[in-house]
């Protein structure tokens, strides 16, 4: 019997709403995206002074009139996001292989068929939550697959995007527990996948290294390739693009096949270089309502 809890009081209705919401066809979602838009960007605004500084700061070669565009572009997909996100609720694996379709899979069942096992970085580009889909493509079914998450304060949220995060059959392990779980991973003689979202800002007391990022001095997570040289599991990076609305193509690009034989930082300078390449194609699809360089003034001169 399910345990009656204040939150689970506060949050029923809540939760009644996303699966209704979540049952409309995504045409239907759209729609609803469209007017959320108006509210959270004219009068929530939303972070947008944020936004606007992050992207000036990133962009320096950019007047404000195309500044302004990409800063409505993004927000509009946010909204986006939001709804394909409570979609996941109720969607078939059938329509989700047609809406997001990967590319270069055989890179990946070319390493899990030899027995090895794979760390994956990708960032907060196009729609995050949906790349767990690449479940659907693989085609050795002894794969065990995973994502590093960071747990959420707010213990109904937290639990809410776990079960959407579980959705296409991934582990989902708390962030204080990755090396122990990769490990694991390891030692039971199964070929593994794990996720790591590495666009991240970390904090002050694990900032290592920093690259020159979206033109400013910008602190790296470098936890991944620590750990890919530790377990020698092969790397690579997932490259999302947004076809059209609704529709995402992921290109699986590789990094390093052999961690342990690569300079120090070697792999977190390729990953970061391939996401400034990935938000440069399309700018408007990366979350820029994270605050991804409040540390910089850290850096030593």
């Amino acid at each position: 019997m399910k345990k009656v809890t204040i939150e689970n009081i506060l949050y029923s209705p809540l939760y009644l709403c996303f699966k209704l919401h979540a049952m409309l066809p995504l045409r239907v979602l759209y729609i609803l995206s469209d007017i959320l838009f108006f509210p959270l960007y004219y009068v929530i605004r939303y972070r947008r002074k944020m936004v606007i500084e992050n992207m000036r700061n990133s962009f320096p070669e950019k007047d404000d009139k195309e500044i302004l565009r990409i800063e409505r572009a993004f927000y509009h997909h946010f909204c986006d996001y939001i709804v394909e996100t409570i979609k996941l609720m109720h969607i078939s694996d059938k329509e989700m292989r047609k809406r997001t379709q990967f590319y270069g899979i055989e890179l990946l069942d070319k390493a899990t068929a030899e027995g090895r096992s794979c760390l994956m970085y990708l960032g907060h580009y196009g729609n995050w939550e949906w790349v767990p889909s690449v479940t659907l493509w693989m085609h050795n079914p002894e794969v065990i697959f995973a994502q590093i998450y960071r747990p959420l304060k707010n213990k109904w949220f937290d639990h809410f995007f776990l079960k959407l995060r579980s959705r296409f059959n991934s582990h989902c392990i708390p962030k204080q527990d990755t090396l122990r779980e990769i490990i694991r991973y390891r030692n039971s003689g199964q070929p593994s996948i794990t996720g790591f979202m590495a666009d991240q800002t970390p904090s002050p007391a694990n900032i290592h290294f920093w690259v020159t990022f979206l033109n400013q001095d910008t602190p790296v997570l470098t936890g991944v390739e620590k750990i890919a040289k530790k377990v020698d599991f092969a790397v690579f990076y997932f490259d999302v693009e947004k076809v059209k609305r609704g529709y995402y193509a992921v290109t699986i690009r590789e990094v390093e096949l052999h961690p342990k034989e690569a300079s120090e930082f070697d792999i977190t300078r390729k990953y970061m270089g391939l996401m400034e390449n990935t938000i440069r194609r399309a700018p408007e699809y990366w979350l820029w309502t994270h605050n991804r360089w409040k540390h910089k003034g850290l850096k030593k001169k």
